[in-house]
């Protein structure tokens, strides 16, 4: 069985590389990319901790799906939106986005 510090580990990992993946990308669909990479974090936190805390329920599980399924809903919307911003802008930047205006 592997330890409960590596799932540990491996959320944290996930969430930093998201983070940093979030602040250094400009291009729309790779912060996406970021953004889903904290939410798995996420998950696999409420995972883990559900397997710990409370070994015969199955809460954390069901937060999990729930958090799963708000995270393909929030894709779809985010996909959405970044279709609409190519086809006004010719470009998937973020500084493309600058350029609206109110």
């Amino acid at each position: 069985m592997v330890p409960v510090q590596c799932f540990i580990v491996l959320s944290a990992l996930l969430f930093f590389i998201g983070v940093f993946g979030f602040i250094t990308r400009r291009n729309l669909i790779a912060m996406l990319i970021s953004i889903e990479l904290v939410l798995n974090a996420v998950d696999l936190n409420f995972a883990v901790f559900n397997r710990v805390l409370f070994p015969d329920q199955f809460e954390g599980f069901f937060m999990t799906l729930f958090s799963i399924g708000v995270s393909a809903a929030e894709s779809a919307v985010a996909i959405a939106i970044i279709i609409n911003v190519y086809r006004n802008f010719h470009s998937d930047r973020v500084n493309s986005i600058e350029n609206m205006k109110f």
